[in-house]
């Protein structure tokens, strides 16, 4: 069964990236665009638009060209929009990175990317430096000043007058990495008409609901698709301003929200969490909110509604992947439609299938299986690698997502968990996030990661690796869950952690878990 959006198909303009998202600055040119949210730091949407366009020249200055590549390490920062757009307006390629790699990770990106210029910030200057004699960058940009690295702002320098490119809708203009937490990182290459299209497609799920009337808290990190496409680009296309935070800490986060009465938010379901179960929240004012919206990974129908009930304001969810630009679900913001636990429904111009895992059968309403995407939104493929590539888009153009879940009757989609994440307890399978999202649900649990243990007998069973909130013995939970689910789903066995180990971007470290948990099984 194919399923389709309710919203009508979109047209999706032929304009490069840069051109599309600052068409509108004009109207807004002494509004704040972004505001650094520790040092108060501010771009106006005039002052925007000029430093692209003087970093643009910048860099063709020092020889980039067309289609090549430079890479920016850096935390959340208003300069950050700068040289991604700079980037963008000759024609060049801006690959991501995780501010938390380590010089060995950086070193791999820099070199599958072939990056020939690297941006970063004083304090990861040395990292940087190591990792570019692993790899071929030429020259090391840094935001401030650092020894060893051309300050960025001297790219500045100049009259802005940044050479025409002729630039096609199918260039690339982004080349995040695929989430390493299910496998070896690839490079996605994202197009200008992939990232416009999405733009386009999830402004028109919103409406009104996003204009220059609005402030957005800018926390999700811009290296990862999510922060990059909703936060700096979709808020600044939609004239809001955006006040960013380099790194999460919940009372700086709190404190700008009431500070600059922050109207919406693009969040992970940690921070989610926190908003609906922390003390501290009660201590500032969050009444400016008006909705949020998770991502990246699946959200608790119990923590959505509390979080609702807690902030009095909409908690939606939508769902996407690095590979889809990234979104293709999406909840509107409308108190009417909305379904808690839901990812919402294709997005304009996107289609679905569910499909059968094992036999590869298309599945109907209520039936679990992979999901599998088609769209404008769809990326071009993996870097250098075609066979990577035709082994998740098939010759119709759906990608298949790796991602296992269902429709209900009204196009609504629900995420069940990572294909590859899911257990096997005596055959059958059991998913983690599902189990994550019942025990989140307790009130003394303030954190979960379900993952799977060996066992003789069962081959696998769940085991739950939980932070509490107030003291809770094992037993309790055990028998919490297993008044909930059925016999296979039964968490068998509990282990208490200070903390669960996660990405930037909110999703559970798994693999961590799973490997420690083998090492302590080693003889």
């Amino acid at each position: 069964m194919l399923f389709r959006s309710p919203q009508s198909d979109v047209s999706i303009p032929s304009q490069t990236l840069t051109d599309f998202v600052l068409e509108p600055a004009g109207k807004w040119a002494d509004k704040p665009a972004l505001i650094d949210g520790p040092s108060g730091r501010t771009l106006t949407f005039g002052a925007l638009g000029a430093a692209i366009q003087k970093a643009a020249k910048g860099l063709s200055d020092k020889g980039m060209k067309k289609g090549e590549v430079l890479a920016i390490y850096s935390p959340n920062l208003p300069e950050y929009a700068v040289a991604f757009h700079g980037v963008s307006v000759i024609g060049g390629v801006s690959t991501t990175i995780n501010p938390l790699y380590t010089p060995e990770e950086l070193a791999r990106q820099l070199n599958d990317s072939k990056a020939r210029f690297l941006l970063t910030v004083p304090p990861f200057l040395d990292k940087a430096k190591a990792a570019a004699k692993e790899s071929g960058v030429e020259e090391i940009f840094v935001f401030g000043e650092a020894e060893g690295a051309t300050p960025f702002a001297s790219l500045l320098d100049n009259d802005g007058d940044a050479p025409q490119v002729d630039i096609a809708p199918e260039d690339i203009v982004t080349l995040p990495y695929s989430s390493g937490t299910t496998g070896l990182q690839k490079g996605v290459m994202l197009t200008h008409r992939n990232l416009v299209a999405n733009l386009t497609q999830t402004e028109s799920t919103f409406g009104d609901e996003l204009s220059e009337d609005d402030v957005a808290i800018g926390i999700l990190p811009f290296f990862h698709i999510y922060g990059m496409i909703v936060i700096m680009n979709m808020a600044l296309h939609r004239g809001c301003t955006v006040v960013t935070m380099p790194k999460f800490d919940l009372e700086e986060f709190l404190g700008l929200m009431q500070k600059h009465k922050i109207t919406i938010a693009h969040l992970v379901p940690p921070i989610v969490l926190a908003l609906a179960k922390h003390p501290v929240v009660d201590q500032y004012d969050l009444s400016s909110l008006r909705w949020l919206m998770s991502g990246a990974a699946p959200l608790g129908k119990d923590v959505a509604e509390a979080c609702a009930k807690r902030l009095d304001c909409l908690v939606l969810q939508g769902y996407g992947l690095t590979e889809t630009s990234p979104v293709s679900h999406c909840n509107t913001p409308d108190p009417e439609k909305i379904k808690a636990g839901s990812v919402g429904p294709c997005i304009a111009s996107t289609e679905c299938k569910v499909v059968d895992p094992s036999t590869g059968e298309e599945l109907g309403p209520n039936e679990e299986g992979e999901i599998w995407i088609r769209g404008p939104q769809v990326m071009k493929g993996y870097l250098n690698k075609p066979d990577a590539t035709a082994e998740c888009i098939d010759a119709d153009g759906f990608f298949h997502s790796g991602d296992i879940g269902y429709a209900d009757e009204d196009g609504y989609f629900f995420i069940v968990d990572r294909l590859k994440e899911l257990i096997k307890y005596k055959g059958m399978q059991v998913a983690p996030a599902e189990l994550e999202a019942l025990l989140l649900s307790h009130p003394s649990v303030s954190d979960v990661a379900v993952i799977p243990k060996l066992d003789e007998e069962a081959g696998e069973i769940p085991k739950a690796c939980v932070v509490v909130r107030e003291e809770v013995d094992a037993q309790t939970l055990l028998d919490f869950i297993a008044e909930r689910v059925a016999p296979h789903k039964k968490i068998r066995e509990v282990e208490f952690l200070d903390e669960i180990p996660k990405s930037p971007s909110g999703k559970i470290l798994r693999r961590q878990l799973v490997e420690r948990e083998r090492l302590k099984a080693a003889p």
